[in-house]
């Protein structure tokens, strides 16, 4: 397992804890690809019970990681290329899909920055804990990329209505913002393992076979989450080679206004 990913184990409980604190633990292939084994393994080990996914540092996920890819970032596709971009984003997909269907709880314990995807990890969780000071948003529109992959997750976690608002908009909540719309279900003022302990107690109370039934339920109830995995990792990819991503992402490198956001001025 690459040190990107931590997998600790105590008991009927692991501890899944991205591990790239430079990058405010942002969705390298290197962590991708570790939660999406760790999943295939935890899906067929019946003597876990809960997973715990976290981030280490004081962020849990600051979103995707381009890495490699930046030199992409606003070049277009040449003709009869193969764009390694869809690989990369499909596997994002392959990941939300897979941590949503796991027969565990999962749990999120989030302190600090849950951005874009990692705004669409908090989404999959059937039990999200923030700290006071963590901070939720779906940023990819002001910097001209679809919220592509994370966009199913978000509408079924949110609704129609606030999943609208949330990506169309670029939102970012507060702890207790997140409360009050349903994408947090409890709010601590500290990341402390007391205040921790106490929630994993309570969340022992479930019977791991009966947890596994109800889930299998209630995703029979609300229907699979809408497969979009391959339009998405489309979508991304023409977006990323656009001119709209590459002003976007380089007006946020310099901390400044993207070139389509309308001055006071010109909006009045």
């Amino acid at each position: 397992m690459s040190s990107a990913l931590l997998i600790e184990r105590q008991g009927a409980v692991e501890t899944w804890t991205m591990n790239d604190p430079a990058t405010r633990n942002a969705l390298s292939d290197a962590v991708v690809d570790g939660l999406l084994q760790a999943c295939t393994r935890a899906a067929a080990d019946p003597t876990l019970r809960i997973v715990v996914l976290t981030g280490a540092g004081g962020a849990f996920c600051a979103g995707g990681s381009l890495g490699g890819f930046a030199s992409l970032i606003g070049q277009p596709l040449q003709e009869g290329q193969t764009d390694p971009l869809l690989a990369m984003n499909r596997s994002f997909g392959d990941l939300l899909h897979a941590l949503s269907a796991l027969p565990q709880l999962l749990v999120c314990r989030v302190d600090g920055a849950a951005m874009g995807g990692g705004f669409g990890l908090v989404c999959c969780a059937d039990h999200v804990v923030a700290t006071a000071r963590s901070v939720l948003g779906t940023p990819e529109v002001t910097l001209g990329l679809p919220p592509a992959q994370i966009a199913p997750f978000v509408w079924q976690r949110l609704g129609e209505s606030a999943a609208r608002q949330c990506l169309l908009q670029g939102l970012s909540y507060t702890a207790a913002q997140a409360l009050k719309v349903g994408l947090v279900n409890e709010v601590i003022e500290q990341d402390t393992d007391e205040a921790w302990q106490k929630t994993l107690t309570r969340l022992m109370r479930s019977a791991p076979g009966a947890v596994a039934s109800t889930k299998q339920l209630l995703r029979q109830l609300r229907g699979p989450v809408p497969d979009v995995r391959d339009a998405a990792a489309q979508a991304f990819a023409h977006s990323l080679r656009s001119t709209e991503a590459a002003q976007g992402l380089a007006a946020f490198a310099r901390k400044q206004p993207a070139p389509w956001t309308l001055s006071g001025k010109d909006s009045a």
